[in-house]
């Protein structure tokens, strides 16, 4: 095994929030997707086909060190919403998550003096940066146009915006 067990076994919890962040995304998909808000829900179904990718990086990456895979149970994602600043919200407050997250990883891949999985974990610290302010940005402007005004998201979306 080219890798602790202790680093392992944070990859694989790693495997299960990218695997829900891809479980959360359908479900904030699915909820623009049934207000006809289809360039917000392509966008949420993108971020979830991402965030599963993510997860295959961290199976591929333990299988190229020898390490075992161990996929984790996945909790429930939150369905319901009471608007669409609320399902942006909790996208952000996840990718923040998700950010802490994979910076702990850093750290401790860094004090194991694992440099191979530092330079693996670096293209993270990289995607989280552009995830983080992708969310901050969709989130401050659905604060801005409001409930009545989605419609006005949907353009900026049919014109490049939100990553």
């Amino acid at each position: 095994m080219l890798i602790s067990e202790e680093l392992n076994k944070a990859f694989n919890e790693e495997i299960g929030r990218e695997l829900f962040a891809s479980h959360q995304y359908i479900a904030i998909a699915s909820y623009f997707d049934g207000r006809a808000l289809k360039k917000l829900a392509e966008m949420f179904f993108k971020q979830s086909e991402e965030e599963r990718e993510h997860a295959m990086k961290f199976v591929d990456y333990l299988n190229d060190v020898n390490g075992k895979v161990e996929i984790p149970a996945v909790q429930a994602p939150k369905n319901d919403f009471q608007s669409a600043e609320e399902a942006v919200r909790l996208a952000l407050e996840w990718e923040l998550e998700v950010t802490k997250h994979i910076n702990d990883l850093m750290t401790l891949a860094i004090e194991q003096k694992d440099y191979a999985a530092q330079e693996f974990l670096d293209w993270f610290v990289k995607e989280q940066v552009e995830e983080v302010s992708t969310m901050q940005d969709l989130l401050q402007i659905v604060q801005q146009v409001g409930e009545h005004y989605l419609i006005m998201v949907e353009a900026y979306l049919s014109h490049g915006g939100g990553g």
